[in-house]
């Protein structure tokens, strides 16, 4: 790009962010006791790997914390009431980088801080309005990149856009634009099920569900060509045109932005600018070469990730290949930036790890396959600082299996042993090759774990302890995987947890909870509300619907358009298969989930109100025409791809909205939400609520305050388990 077209993108942006000094952090001067039972999670080392930062919510709120690995020390780095999303720990040592939530909202920005408290101030996401998050450190730990989110500009006020020649055809079409029966995508995608569900008719009506039967099938759709640029060209900024093909955004006006900048903490040096996007939900810059001349950045909507080579100096794009959903994180470059390491799906159904070899420019010249598994996903990637080895964790069947495995020779990978069931986050720690793992299992509360080079992995002492886990007198349930198959044919997953104290064989009352995402995927870890349910003497069956990760991208493409009908379905298909084994009572039966979960929710009540007595929906979509209307911009752009365009898509939307349907209702429903929440905004329970009241059915609402779309504070979220279990209880007959 031309310095003058470059200048007239950088002027058409936002002011680049500038550090804002804050009063210093509590630092060593402030160590509180537990005060309540705590998790430990997203850890970052410091060069030395003797000192780990990581969020810790033993004061009810996530924060900030710093220990030594051997836990003889131990400190509140922020004391600040707003929880903390994301740490990371310079190279260089001498700044912690941490994404915060202010007020437990969906807008973040980026703080950094020095390890001992002091010159702790804000270098990202302090304008009204705009939010930002973490990206990657320099080498050399001088700069770190972070992504500012801003909102559209007022009506009238143009974005300048500067546009390369495209290298490449779109095959990034709008799934409103796609033809009936479409299911063309790069890679072995199959389409599952056979023809979709709930073909929408000329008058905009979906299938009639209500009796739990297969309706009139249409044509599904299994997936969307990716092999090529998302936005309809390669152009080095990112920008392009919006889903409607024009440049605008989702409602025909101006696109939000995103800008991706190394920040210099200190404010010493200038703003960088690395990447910018408009009518786009992620753009994250993941690595930065040993001689700053490339930058990885991770870009696209859900389902339509790519891992793009920038070259620095001119901000042209090098190369392009496609990434997974997942873990942000999703690759390094090789000490001389002629290889690019990348966990990719590119045209495959599971992530591996894949080494695409780079010319001068960021070009690929070659791609290859270093490690791979079958049926499993490459989940979590880290790499030690000289390069030489990664640590890699797969994900079977919900389940973690961690190794190494040296990038310089051909030594098969070593496989590290896990004391429980699912990694979180892996970081190096140290020359001597040491990794600072997060663990979550079933038994135990989210903590962070040492496992020096060749050893066994030991606990930080500053993570909670197994026995407190949960209540005295309440052991810890294990939950046992099955594998239910749909209507159609699909196999499904899931996860069954059953109550304490009931006799084999007796089936008992069973609460089914969905997931959020879609693209989520229901995993063996501990989850208090789970534990509170069975303290109620209430199973658990928590499955994988259509649309879930870990089962390989033809099963999560399969809820498209009209395929989420058969992801309702599937729904009332994991309930027929508990029931039929014997484990649940088909009397007491109750739905529940959590974001996407939330709209399953009540998709289901409304779908097959004939089988469940209770429901509880949270931060759930009820009408996907008001969700689009009120969500964030950014959010709206990538939820497009994903459920269906807001214009051309109208009648699907609506069709598979509760609201359309919420004359079918039969039983009491509790809607939980976060007040702060501007993901799915809290007027989409509001609105099934009072749809249910005017229809003469109990519906209330919990409103946690100071929450958005997740629950952080441990008192909110005390609130929430139990008046979630009361009102199942109370409505299950217990």
């Amino acid at each position: 790009m031309a310095a003058d077209a470059r200048d007239r993108l950088i002027g058409a942006m936002s002011a680049a962010p500038a550090p804002v000094p804050l009063a210093d952090a509590a630092g060593t001067r402030d160590t509180p006791r537990p005060l309540v039972a705590h998790g430990c999670w997203y850890p970052s080392a410091d060069p030395t790997g003797e000192w780990v930062a990581f969020i810790c919510d033993r004061t009810g709120v996530p924060q900030l914390w710093t220990g030594l690995a051997d836990g003889s020390e131990i400190h509140l780095l922020d004391a600040d009431p707003d929880p903390v999303t994301e740490v990371s720990w310079s190279p260089d040592g001498r700044w912690i980088a941490y994404t915060v939530a202010p007020g437990g909202g969906e807008h973040t920005r980026v703080l950094c801080v020095r390890p001992d408290g002091t010159g702790r101030r804000i270098v990202a996401g302090a304008d009204a309005g705009s939010s930002a998050y973490l990206g990657c450190w320099t080498r050399d730990g001088s700069a770190v990149a972070v992504t500012v989110a801003e909102p559209p500009p007022p009506t009238g006020l143009t974005v300048r856009t500067v546009l390369p020649e495209p290298s490449a055809p779109d095959h990034g079409t709008a799934f409103g634009d796609l033809p009936t029966g479409w299911a063309e995508r790069d890679g072995p995608a199959t389409l599952l099920g056979g023809t979709g569900h709930g073909q929408v008719g000329p008058d905009g009506s979906g299938p009639d569900h209500g009796t739990g039967a297969p309706a009139g099938h249409g044509t599904g759709v299994a997936g969307r060509a990716t092999d090529g640029p998302v936005h309809g060209t390669a152009g080095p900024d990112g920008e392009g045109p919006g889903l409607d093909g024009g440049g605008s955004g989702l409602d025909g006006g101006a696109p939000d932005r995103l800008t991706a900048y190394l920040v210099d903490p200190s404010g010493l040096g200038s703003p960088v600018l690395v990447a910018a996007e408009s009518g786009a939900a992620t753009l994250r810059v993941c690595d930065v070469s040993q001689d700053g001349r490339l930058a990885l950045v991770r870009r696209g909507p859900r389902g339509r990730r790519e891992a793009v080579v920038v070259r620095t100096a001119d901000l042209a794009t090098g190369s392009v290949l496609r990434v997974g959903d997942g873990d942000p994180w999703i690759g390094r470059f090789s000490q001389d930036g002629r290889t690019l390491w990348l966990r990719s799906d590119h045209e495959r159904q599971f992530a591996a790890l894949l080494a695409a070899t780079l010319d001068e420019d960021g070009g690929r010249v070659g791609l290859s396959v270093v490690a791979e598994r079958e049926g499993s996903d490459l989940e979590l990637l880290a790499f030690a600082e000289d390069g030489r080895t990664a640590a890699l964790a797969w994900n079977v069947r919900g389940a973690s299996e961690l190794e190494t495995l040296s990038l310089s020779t051909a030594a098969r990978p070593r496989r590290v042993p896990l004391p429980h069931e699912v990694v979180t986050r892996i970081t190096r720690a140290g020359p001597a090759g040491g990794t600072v793992l997060a663990l979550s299992g079933s038994q135990r509360r989210p903590g962070v774990w040492w496992a020096p080079p060749g050893g066994l992995s030991a606990r930080t002492p500053w993570s909670s302890r197994d026995e407190d886990a949960v209540p005295p007198g309440r052991p810890p349930v294990r939950p046992v995987p099955l594998r239910p198959t749909a209507r159609d044919g699909v196999r499904l997953g899931g996860w069954y947890y059953r109550a304490a104290g009931r006799d084999a064989g007796r089936p008992g009352p069973c609460v089914i909870h969905l997931h959020g995402g879609p693209e989520e995927q229901e995993r063996p870890v501990f989850d208090p509300l789970y534990h509170e349910l069975l303290g109620r003497g209430l199973d658990v069956f928590a499955p994988d619907v259509r649309g879930s990760s870990g089962w390989g991208r033809s099963f999560v493409d399969a809820d498209l358009g009209t395929g989420r009908f058969a992801a309702i379905d599937d729904v009332a298909d994991c309930a027929a298969h508990v029931v039929l084994d014997g484990l649940a009572d088909p009397t007491r039966l109750a739905v529940m989930g959590r974001s996407y979960g939330g709209y399953l929710t009540m998709a289901s009540l409304v779908w097959h109100p004939e089988l469940f007595r209770t429901g509880v929906a949270v931060c759930g979509m009820s009408d996907l025409s008001t969700f689009f209307a009120g969500t964030e911009p950014w959010i709206a752009e990538s939820a497009a791809h994903k459920y269906g365009h807001p214009v051309r898509d109208r009648e699907l939307l609506r069709s598979l909205s509760p609201m359309s349907r919420v004359d079918a209702l039969r039983v009491p429903l509790l809607a939980v939400h976060g007040e702060h929440d501007t993901n799915v905004p809290p007027g989409e329970s509001e609105q099934m609520v009072r749809a249910a009241r005017e229809r003469g059915l109990p519906a209330e609402m919990l409103t946690l305050r100071d929450e958005g779309h997740e629950f952080r504070r441990a008192d909110n979220r005390r609130l929430f388990r139990r008046t979630a279990s009361d009102w199942m209880q109370r409505h299950l007959g217990l």
